[in-house]
């Protein structure tokens, strides 16, 4: 499967700047994404007088906190950087990304007190609600049609990868040597990112018109001696498609600007409702609260393997439902994806939360007969999270919403999202210590049924929709 992902275009010489220039700008979900990781095998050795690497150890309360701080940080990089975005261009939002994830790592290391890692996790928070709002929009536009949603989905693929490699160094590195490893990362994430241009969609809004055409000449690899007749006439095709759309949307704006009757209309109202809905699914079905407190919720349901060594398989399952996103969101679109993945999760908190109440409610000992349950529950609800709701969200959401309006649309929507993870992540461990962990399981099994109802009934396919509608 993982070849059949590339063999139909990717790797095509038109789309190969396409992919190379993705892989580069999400170097920094990847960094994001380990240090995501870092928290859920860290947090047992946080919470333990004895085990704790650093000088002092935490609280339930405040492990809370530490857990809720990075959406605090994600509310403000939501909005931060859709002000720099766009004042200052695509290319300056993802050179400022590398700032904050820089910081987490000296934040970590010289760490004196809880305060400096609610400091860092806020960072971390500045830089994931950034890539949020910069990276699929750049992707968006320098991206093919015919393979945007794989291109998109390398997002959710790096940062599900940095994931993993952050629960293994965290389980398995001392404390001090992961930061001294990992802060090299963004600084690297910040050469690549100077070796390719801007976007041409952002050139023509800043009228330059010839660095335009240069820059799709390079991201649809047509500025070398070997370019077709053809290729060259599908470029022409292309950019004046583009040119208009622009001309259009800057003809619109210059006139009026943006009107509330813009956000009003019945196609604004139904996609931002939309994008807020698939945030709920993102967030409360649990797979984000899941990935920070995964060694907690398998230390509860006491299982035989080790909480870390199940951490770190989720953390493949991850990967893999990720690369089945890419394989699946091209060929068969976005709403059957959402509707799998929406039903597929909420079955498997609904059958985890069951397993949890026997374990906790009953004298029932079911390590001693299915041990293996609750990591094939878990490993079933982030694999089919991650080749839908998680994967697809960022695409259908770019691609619903309409260009007038869409990056201010997008960074409310992400702005939500934060709020929403914000709130999950903080109560997560307390609905988990007040009411136990089958309660919490159901709950997020209820808001997937909710989330399953409304794309059945109010979701449109995108598939294959201009951006520049």
């Amino acid at each position: 499967m993982f070849f059949n992902i590339f063999q139909t275009g990717i790797f095509e010489r038109q789309f190969r700047r396409q992919l190379l220039v993705t892989l580069s700008a999400t170097l920094i979900t990847f960094c994001h994404g380990i240090a995501l990781g870092w928290l859920s095998p860290m947090l047992p050795q946080l919470l333990s007088e004895k085990d704790t690497p650093l000088d002092f150890f935490i609280d339930v309360g405040q492990a809370s906190w530490l857990g809720a701080a990075i959406s605090l940080g994600g509310i403000s990089g939501n909005f931060s950087f859709s002000y720099l975005m766009n004042r200052f261009g695509r290319k300056v939002s993802l050179y400022a990304l590398a700032l904050p994830n820089t910081c987490i790592w000296f934040l970590f290391y010289f760490a004196q007190s809880i305060e400096w890692l609610y400091v860092a996790r806020v960072c971390a928070g500045l830089t994931g609600g950034g890539m949020f709002v910069v990276l699929p929009i750049f992707i968006g536009e320098i991206a093919d049609n015919s393979i945007r949603g794989r291109l998109c989905s390398f997002f959710t693929l790096t940062m599900n990868t940095g994931i993993m490699v952050g629960f293994i160094v965290a389980s398995h590195i001392p404390y001090h040597v992961i930061p001294c490893a990992v802060v090299g990362l963004p600084v690297l994430y910040l050469f690549l990112a100077t070796r390719f241009p801007e976007t041409p969609q952002q050139l023509l809004v800043w009228s330059r018109e010839e660095e335009a055409q240069r820059a799709l000449k390079f991201y649809r690899h047509c500025d070398g001696p070997q370019v077709t007749k053809q290729q060259e006439r599908d470029y022409q095709k292309q950019f004046d498609e583009m040119r208009l759309a622009i001309q259009q949307r800057s003809k619109d704006a210059g006139s009026v600007g943006l009107t509330m009757s813009d956000f009003c209309n019945k196609r604004a109202l139904k996609a931002i409702a939309t994008g807020l809905m698939l945030m709920i699914a993102q967030i409360f079905s649990g797979t984000f609260a899941f990935i920070n407190y995964m060694s907690n919720i398998f230390d509860a349901v006491h299982t035989q393997l080790d909480p870390n060594t199940n951490t770190i398989i989720i953390g493949a399952v991850q990967i893999v439902g990720t690369l089945a996103s890419m394989y699946l969101v091209d060929r068969y679109g976005r709403k059957i994806l959402l509707v799998v993945s929406c039903a597929g999760s909420g079955l498997g908190a609904a059958g985890l939360g069951l397993y949890a109440f026997y374990a906790e409610e009953t004298e029932v000992d079911l390590s001693a007969y299915a041990s293996w349950l609750p990591v094939t529950l878990m490993a079933l609800i982030i694999f089919i999270a991650n080749v839908g709701v998680v994967s697809v969200t960022m695409v259908v959401l770019v691609e619903m919403l309409p260009q007038k309006i869409r990056a201010v649309a997008t960074s409310i929507c992400l702005g939500c999202l934060s709020f929403f993870a914000f709130t999950s992540l903080k109560t997560f461990p307390l609905m988990m210590f007040h009411f136990g962990l089958a309660a919490t399981m159901w709950f997020s099994a209820s808001v997937s049924a909710l989330c399953l109802f409304y794309v059945v009934v109010c979701v449109e396919e995108t598939k294959g929709r201009s951006i520049y509608d």
